[in-house]
């Protein structure tokens, strides 16, 4: 028997549910990464991919609020550009979401090392495989408390050492009471010591790093009264990641010279050691395995919800789309749950390797979903006859300068040759996916749907 997703979501849930997706690894661990690479300019391409990223989830917001739909973006890219389009955006989003969790299942392994050296880092990315799947089986609600949690934690954390830093940098605490002061920044090559370049070649790794605020729109279909819950969330999510991101990391490099941080290595642990707490290793380790399980499941459930949703429209198989007497799509959780465990296997033969490569691999996909969002409201704001409550500002310009960003980060994945095997992969992908479409009558059915009125 299928029932509908049940609206059991609050604004608290859906707020803490996309801070807890972005973050993940994606700081804690691949911060460290994009401040070798553009040193404290890194806080400027923060901003940077703040503002856009705003723009963006003000265009998404605009629509959910007005059409709370499941299957989000996707959704409107195939009501407002096309059977076509949705399709493509769907299966394109459903692979990054199972990348990230890759991703997210990666770090738990590597963290879990820090503890157990010797046991195998494919046990604990199974291991979280099977408790995140678990978690995504169990009523929405649930899984929004629980996601509560899991990210208070790991936001409580980051505004401690925030919080200590700046005690440090101005009261000298930690620091036998002298002034740690900002000097850092700047005495070790300048704000640039890569030139923009090195700022500009960061841009990709920190489109990642903010991967996954788009969850607000997934989860529309099942917020109580998302009128007011999604423009609540989207105002809020935003400003906290950029204080979140900006203010923790500029902490972290006026603390500690830039230019000593082992991009290997999580620069929270070197901070809070900094700082004079001598469990600060036993301290973070738990706290980023907490972030990435959080982000892990919002991967899940966003995965889950974006099966159910293609299948709705024929772009998927059908069972995708029954959902269990708790609205819980069951076999889209499975099957996402089935296709996490190639990450498994990929733990297994090279797992010194896969972090970096699915992290320099998802920024297509990432840009992808974002500049279809920015399309379909373009459309969907054309088509408004009537005034909306909640609204992206200094439209149509606002897009016109998120896109031409989006653009040229896509520029810069084929610049640097340790991304652009994303470009290859991701145009890999969508072409494989242009030949399913055809080949398995998707394209005719569609057809078919629209001549009878239905789609």
């Amino acid at each position: 028997m299928s029932h509908d997703l049940q609206r059991r979501l609050t604004p608290r849930h859906i707020t803490f549910m996309a801070l807890g997706m972005c973050i993940g690894a994606g700081l804690f661990l691949g911060s460290g990464s994009t401040i070798k690479l553009a040193g404290p300019s890194v806080l400027f391409a923060y901003l940077i991919c703040g503002v856009m990223i705003f723009i963006i989830m003000r265009a998404l917001g605009e629509m959910a609020a007005r059409e709370p739909i499941a299957g989000s973006f996707s959704a409107y890219a195939h009501k407002y550009l096309g059977p076509f389009a949705g399709y493509l955006t769907g299966w394109n989003y459903w692979i990054l979401m199972m990348g990230v969790g890759i991703v997210e299942s990666t770090a738990v392994g590597i963290y879990m090392k820090t503890w157990f050296p010797d046991s195998p880092q494919w046990i604990w990315a199974f291991a979280s495989v099977a408790m995140i799947g678990g978690l995504n089986l169990l009523a929405v609600k649930v899984y929004g408390e629980l996601e509560f949690w899991f990210s208070l934690i790991k936001v409580l954390t980051v505004v401690l050492m925030i919080l200590g830093g700046f005690a440090m940098i101005w009261l000298g605490w930690g620091n036998h009471g002298t002034p740690v002061g900002l000097s850092n920044l700047w005495t070790h090559g300048g704000w640039f010591p890569h030139g923009v370049t090195g700022m500009v070649l960061a841009l990709p790794v920190l489109v990642f790093s903010f991967g996954g605020i788009e969850t607000i729109g997934m989860a529309a279909a099942e917020a109580a009264q998302p009128e007011r819950t999604i423009p609540r969330a989207v105002n809020s999510v935003i400003w906290r990641i950029l204080i979140f991101y900006i203010g923790s990391l500029f902490v972290i490099m006026a603390i500690y010279p830039w230019n000593e941080l082992d991009a290997n290595s999580s620069p929270f642990v070197t901070t809070f050691a900094r700082l004079g707490i001598p469990s600060a290793a036993g301290l973070i380790n738990f706290v980023v395995i907490t972030a990435a399980l959080s982000s892990f499941n919002s991967t899940t459930f966003s995965g889950s919800r974006m099966l159910h949703s293609l299948a709705g429209k024929g772009q998927a198989p059908a069972a995708m789309g029954r959902t269990s007497t708790h609205g819980v799509p069951v076999r889209g959780v499975l099957v996402t749950m089935a296709f996490l465990l190639f990450g498994v296997l990929m733990n297994y033969l090279v797992p010194g390797r896969i972090f970096g490569m699915m992290m320099s691999i998802l920024a297509f996909n990432t840009v992808w979903t974002w500049g279809m969002v920015l399309v379909a409201h373009w459309s969907f704001r054309r088509r408004q006859l009537q005034p909306l409550a909640f609204r992206l500002r200094v439209w149509p310009l606002s897009s016109v300068v998120c896109l031409a960003f989006l653009a040229f980060v896509w520029v810069m994945l084929g610049y640097s040759p340790d991304t652009r095997v994303a470009l290859y992969v991701g145009v890999a992908w969508l072409a494989l996916l242009t030949v399913a479409y055809y080949a398995f009558g998707i394209e005719r059915r569609m057809r078919q749907a629209a001549a009878s009125g239905v789609a």
